[in-house]
């Protein structure tokens, strides 16, 4: 859900900023994805190659998608104002074709450095069974309700090395 102005202020820790589900997805999902950023291994089309060759589960959910939906999940929950800054994160489990993603960021940090506000969020992609298969840490950057805008681009501040992200 994007959201239409939030500013800094607006946010508390402990708060969801944002959430997202991407329903079950089907192997028609993953091959456009594939087509899209021109990833042809056959274990995101080629069933019999992914099971059988690879011994893998099923046709696998690209990883490029589940980076994509997370920087989706960032940037909605910031919403028009703001900066998706920094994100890591890792992969802890396969996902394929048939599963549900869902995602939420938490409010873990706040910081206000140079005149903007700084959130670190803890992000995590889950499938149907609630298990986590994706999961990190983002940087977001919010205006102060009288603050200047979040500038684009954004700069390459040093005082901005201040926030940092968690250690996972």
């Amino acid at each position: 859900m994007i959201v239409a102005e939030r500013y800094y202020e607006d946010v508390e820790v402990g708060a969801v900023l944002g959430a997202i589900d991407k329903g079950a997805v089907t192997t028609a999902h993953i091959m456009r994805w594939s087509a899209a950023v021109e990833n042809f291994h056959r274990i995101h089309y080629d069933q019999r190659f992914a099971t059988g060759h690879d011994g893998l589960p099923d046709v696998l959910i690209n990883g490029s998608w589940k980076q994509h939906v997370l920087v989706q999940l960032v940037k909605d929950g910031l919403g028009p104002l703001g900066w998706a800054w920094r994100l890591r994160f890792r992969y802890k489990k396969l996902d394929v074709a048939g599963d549900s993603i869902r995602g939420h960021a938490e409010v873990i940090g706040k910081q206000v450095v140079e005149g903007l506000g700084f959130l670190v969020l803890r992000v995590q992609l889950l499938d149907q069974n609630g298990g986590e298969s994706t999961g990190g840490h983002a940087i977001g950057v919010l205006p102060l309700r009288d603050g200047p805008p979040v500038p684009y681009p954004f700069p390459d501040d040093p005082a901005f090395a201040a926030v940092t992200l968690p250690d996972e």
